[in-house]
């Protein structure tokens, strides 16, 4: 079932049938270099990462990573959410497609989907996006939905320094 459609768009939970889809996506040469390597290497890994990761998070908050595709296909093409990290106070916009999906505006329309999700069913006061400095292609989706740079951070347990985006302020 999905939480969230758009024009282009159908976000819906991630599920164990997933894990295909989620040991690609998280083994692109972008993914492991502006996010991170999360050590799935298979379909066992796989699982446990969408076991430990979305599915714990839908179970703990209410909300979490979704499987973004396209309507019409129902073609798989990334993942957008919003996730609650460890040390980050406000839940922060998640989202990776695959390479051959960037640049069609599909980021940004899925991010401004769960935000305005994020905002008016679930009622959380305070979404933020974190994005590596270099990663630009991020940082445009993050301007485009109208979050601002606030200031630099480092997650707990982390080395390297991101940055935080926020609301603007109120006019």
């Amino acid at each position: 079932m999905n939480v969230i459609e758009t024009r282009r768009l159908a976000l819906r939970p991630l599920d164990l049938h997933d894990a295909g889809f989620i040991l690609k996506l998280l083994n692109q040469e972008s993914f492991l270099r502006h996010i991170g390597d999360k050590g799935v290497r298979n379909l066992a890994d796989a699982c446990e990462y969408l076991m430990q990761g979305p599915m714990e998070s839908y179970r703990r908050h209410g909300f979490g990573l979704y499987l973004t595709s396209i309507r019409e296909s129902g073609v798989p093409i990334g993942i957008c959410g919003l996730v609650k990290r460890n040390g980050l106070p406000d839940p922060d916009i998640g989202f990776a497609l695959m390479p051959e999906q960037c640049g069609r505006g599909y980021g940004v329309e899925a991010a401004a989907a769960v935000l305005d999700h994020g905002r008016r069913v679930l009622h959380i006061g305070r979404i933020v996006a974190i994005a590596a400095p270099d990663n630009q292609a991020s940082l445009a989706v993050i301007g485009k939905i109208g979050l601002k740079f606030e200031r630099m951070i480092t997650l707990a347990g982390e080395t390297k320094e991101l940055q935080l985006h926020g609301p603007p302020p109120p006019a």
